[in-house]
């Protein structure tokens, strides 16, 4: 079994807001992948003294502890557990009511030698190749299917659609959005790798339509993470020095993580 990951900020002049982590084993078996992208706020009042790195890694370390520690909790359940520690990590200090609250979009796997279980919160990609090489994507396909000129302001979205019923969501502040993720389980004798990507990274699927996800995943073992992440930088550049702006790219270079698990 071998685990590869690689991120890579959007701007030098910002801190990375994604996290990324895989363990081996988990509780004597198996292992953990855990993957965030912290949501950057707009400029102004959050309600927060802390920033989202802050948040994306303490989420991020709760979430691969109790993942690999409490085997008899549900993955729904570790979020949830893991959302309310953090949020009793900055309760005191921070109004963690405010829209605009940290928050991250979520992958979460954890597997045995008997099952693969999976949770997706909002944007990111979680791919699992089968033994015959098809690869299935688990995606949270909400923010594709928000009413027109949903996304039009910050300030429309965060009325409107942001961790609100109709709308779509992230890990924040309230533990009960971990029920509103996509999860399931699949035999582990039936996949032969997982891969986790930040929208930054699927940016080469998703945006520049380079290729498919079983390409994606192709891509990833040939080059790995960081050859991913850099063809996806090559694109963006390219775009920019032509002067094209791509629907779905609200920013030139985003926070890109990916992350390989070979199982055999």
């Amino acid at each position: 079994m071998r685990i590869e990951l690689a991120t890579a900020p959007g701007s030098p002049e910002r801190p990375n807001e994604d996290w990324a982590s895989g363990s081996l084993p988990a509780s004597g078996q198996g292992g953990v992948l855990v993957l965030l992208d912290g949501v950057t706020p707009p400029r102004g009042d959050d309600g927060c003294v802390h920033s989202v790195p802050w948040f994306t890694a303490r989420l991020g370390g709760a979430l691969g502890e109790l993942s690999g520690s409490r085997p008899d909790l549900t993955l729904t359940e570790i979020l949830a557990a893991a959302i309310s520690r953090t949020a009793d990590a900055h309760r005191v200090t921070c109004d963690l009511s405010h829209v605009r609250t940290p928050q991250a979009t979520v992958v979460l796997a954890r597997w045995n030698e008997h099952t693969i279980e999976h949770l997706v919160l909002s944007d990111s990609a979680l791919l699992l190749e089968s033994r015959d090489g098809e690869v299935r994507a688990v995606l949270d396909d909400r923010l594709d299917r928000l009413p027109p000129g949903s996304l039009a302001s910050n300030a429309i979205a965060d009325s409107t659609v942001r961790n609100k019923e109709g709308g779509f969501f992230t890990a924040a502040a309230d533990p009960s959005v971990a029920a509103r993720a996509v999860t399931g389980s699949t035999p582990a004798s039936g996949v032969r790798a997982i891969a986790a990507l930040t929208d930054g990274a699927a940016r080469w699927t998703e945006v520049f339509g380079e290729g498919d996800w079983t390409q994606t995943l192709g891509l990833l073992r040939k080059a790995g993470p960081q050859g991913l992440i850099d063809r996806v930088r090559e694109l963006e550049a390219a775009d920019a020095e032509a002067g094209r702006v791509r629907l779905g790219r609200g920013k030139t270079h985003d926070d890109a993580t990916a992350l390989l698990v070979e199982l055999d």
